[in-house]
């Protein structure tokens, strides 16, 4: 019983502090309709009373995401789960307070102020709040900037690159034109120097008491996450200097190089009207800006970073499709083989687009118009082809050792691929290349193929464990309670049936609907309670009544067992004549109850 009361108040210590009461959350989330949501982000098909679609968190062909109207999302895959509120956390990449801000806004509900929180996570939320603020301030500020009789030298050259009204709107364009304009324009706003500084707009010269604007002099373009909402800057160099060409807003609590991606706030723009079917990524924002004006408007551009893995669940919460269209010299070339994994782990579908050599697309785009880079485009390889080419173009055919050479390679790529009948196609391809026979490649070729299956077997890590049947049981009976279930005993006291369970039977006994479980208990790091939200209940579709009663009773009959070893033991002790007569009636009594699979013993 002690162990009992400890889980119990473990469990309880760990009720989450969200900041809003349960009553508005639970209104956010009926209003905020679970499956209605989750449909701007993954197709789904209705099958009986839930919904099913492909999982947005991890890769896969075979529909195990599944979204119950109840209010909450489960994959029977990967295990991802939760609300509708968690749902946008994961899907934007944000925090609670910012998921529920989403919802709210969408629904329009007016936001309540925060309570119950710690002091420094309000703190740290206002403080956002503000660099938005100021950001949001300064990049309209920039905008306006652009059309003065000052800023010439940036008009000169937004007209060389050919920039039209709709670029400088779409990516609002910019100009600072001078180091100390923008510091004073923010604070008649009302903002702070340190406001300022936290937003990485400003900086303190050495040895002076002087604020400037770290961009001063520079052509502006803002960069907006997937909310529309501007977070830093990228600034361009417009005369010769030996300062850097391009200059990126320092990192901040709300702008990380390595999760930025530039236009995403326009792609998911085009995702919501329908026309999203592939990314095109290129290198910098200046191509991002050259593709769009072309036409081709679902470019996007990292910041200033290589792609990490952060860009690329990025992209894949908006398309599967991605073409890489990075820069046609061997810096280009480079960055394209380091991306390729990397957007594959992501579960993305890619394609490479070979450009001439030494040209970017902007500079394709001038030469050779858009049916040029169109051509292009459409004539886009897939990833082995890509590798295929690349690696003939390090190796002479004709020289018997870098034959050999070249060989070993691409097989080390194509061991990579899921299955023989991926690599079937490439291994003509090789031989009408090498003229090496495709038995003799086969063979080098089943040898890494096995090599790379056992190291992914290693790295898996993977433990195998039976659940324990009465685990399963306790499972099914706790999330038949939860359910209400219609077939449930209401003679049964399930806290006498499952006496070590009772910190989740006060969960699934008290009436509170599922979604509002979420709200009120750390489900995230309790699996009992995960799996009993989560229950597949189709598993039993047509016996579930049945499967019911028989968990029930192998649950009873576990207990009854185990307080008949114990009478037995004492039966065995005993030497008294009376006593072993009383002991061996209440032994007789759970035989018999053992045989009727009589429940008496849990009533009440």
């Amino acid at each position: 019983m002690r162990g009992i009361l400890l889980m119990n108040t473990i469990f309880r210590g760990n009720l989450l502090q969200k900041g809003y009461s349960a009553q508005w959350l639970d209104e956010l989330k009926r209003k905020s309709d679970i499956v209605n949501v989750v449909s701007k982000y993954v197709r789904l098909e209705q099958k009986g009373r839930k919904y099913w679609g492909c999982c947005p968190f991890h890769t896969e062909k075979t529909p195990s995401f599944c979204v119950d109207p109840e209010g909450f999302y489960h994959c029977f895959g990967c295990k991802e789960g939760g609300d509708v509120i968690r749902f946008v956390e994961k899907m934007e990449s944000c925090d609670f307070m910012d998921a529920v801000k989403i919802l709210a806004e969408n629904c329009q509900m007016e936001l309540p102020e925060l309570s119950g929180v710690d002091d420094q996570v309000i703190k740290k939320k206002k403080e956002k709040d503000r660099i938005i603020k100021v950001l949001d301030c300064a990049y309209k500020h920039y905008q306006s900037n652009l059309y003065l009789d000052s800023a010439k030298k940036a008009q000169e050259y937004i007209k060389s690159r050919g920039f039209t009204r709709r670029e400088l709107e779409d990516f609002k364009i910019g100009y600072s034109n001078s180091w100390t304009d923008l510091v004073s324009h923010l604070k008649k706003q009302g903002f702070s120097y340190e406001e300022m500084l936290l937003a990485g707009l400003i900086a303190k010269k050495e040895g002076s008491s002087n604020y400037y604007d770290v961009m001063g002099g520079r052509l502006i373009f803002p960069i907006f996450n997937s909310f529309n909402e501007c977070i830093g800057f990228s600034a361009r160099i417009l005369e010769k200097s030996d300062y850097a060409k391009y200059k990126n807003t320092a990192e901040t609590i709300v702008f990380q190089k390595n999760r930025v991606v530039f236009g995403i706030n326009l792609l998911k723009k085009l995702k919501q009207s329908g026309g999203l079917s592939q990314i095109i990524l290129v290198e910098g924002q200046i191509d991002v800006i050259a593709m769009h004006r072309a036409g081709f408007r679902s470019t996007v551009a990292c910041m200033g970073t290589a792609l990490t893995e952060n860009h690329a669940k990025e992209l894949k919460k908006l398309c599967d499709n991605v073409l890489i269209c990075f820069d046609g010299d061997s810096a280009g070339v480079k960055a394209t083989l380091r991306s390729i994994d990397i957007l594959k782990n992501a579960g993305l579908n890619i394609k490479i687009v070979c450009l001439p050599s030494g040209k970017d697309p902007d500079e394709v785009l001038k030469s050779e118009c858009k049916d040029g880079l169109e051509s292009y485009i459409n004539n886009a390889l897939p990833v082995m082809d890509y590798l295929i080419k690349t690696e003939m173009e390090k190796y002479d055919l004709a020289k018997s050792d870098e034959k050999g050479k070249f060989v070993k390679e691409v097989l080390n790529h194509l061991a990579k691929l899921e299955d023989a009948s991926s690599q079937e196609p490439y291994l003509d391809k090789i031989r009408d290349l090498t003229n090496i026979p495709v038995e003799v490649l086969r063979r080098d070729l089943t040898g890494k193929s096995g090599a790379v299956k056992q190291g992914a077997k290693k790295q898996e890590n993977v433990l195998i464990v039976r659940e324990n049947g009465n685990i399963k049981a306790e499972k099914f009976i706790l999330a038949s309670i939860l359910y209400k279930k219609d077939y449930l005993n209401p003679k049964i006291n399930y806290k006498k049936l499952l006496p070590n369970r009772n910190d989740i039977l006060e969960i699934v006994e008290s009436g509170k609907s599922v979604s509002s479980i979420f709200d009120e208990f750390d489900v995230d790091n309790n699996p009992l309670l995960q799996d009993v939200i989560y229950f597949n209940f189709e598993e039993f579709e047509g016996i579930e009544k049945k499967y019911f009663q028989e968990c029930v009773w192998s649950i009873a009959e576990g207990i009854l067992k185990e307080k008949q070893q114990e009478i037995s033991k004492k039966f065995s002790e005993e030497r008294d004549v009376g006593e072993r007569r009383k002991i061996m009636l209440w032994l007789q009594n759970i035989s018999k109850k053992l045989k009727e699979k009589n429940l008496e013993d849990f009533y009440g």
